[in-house]
């Protein structure tokens, strides 16, 4: 099964350090970075704002535990957003990429 990987980040530059850690390891096929995103979010009791970065990851459900775990080691928030969503369609020369590019 293929997914999308949604994670948030403090800005770009992170965005590029987490996307490489990925890429590197062959956890994921393609991450598309999205800067400009402005999150409001509870935490430690209150609601905040902040400027972030999505990370929009492509890649296989069976690596999804070996990648969360690494985004943890490499990510500076102490909870942050990683979301796995179902690929339930599309290409399937796409999907083959992902399944070629990935461990």
């Amino acid at each position: 099964m293929y997914i999308v990987v949604l994670i948030t980040c403090p800005g770009e530059e992170e965005g590029h350090k987490i996307a490489d850690a990925l890429l590197k390891e062959r956890l994921a096929a393609c991450v598309n970075i999205v800067p400009g995103l402005k999150s409001k979010f509870w935490w430690t009791g209150k609601i905040h704002t902040a400027e972030e970065s999505l990370l929009v990851v492509k890649t296989k459900k069976s690596v999804l535990r070996e990648l969360i775990k690494k985004v943890k080691s490499v990510h500076q928030y102490t909870n942050p957003e990683i979301i796995a969503l179902p690929i339930i369609g599309g290409s399937k020369d796409f999907t083959k990429w992902i399944e070629d590019e990935t461990k």
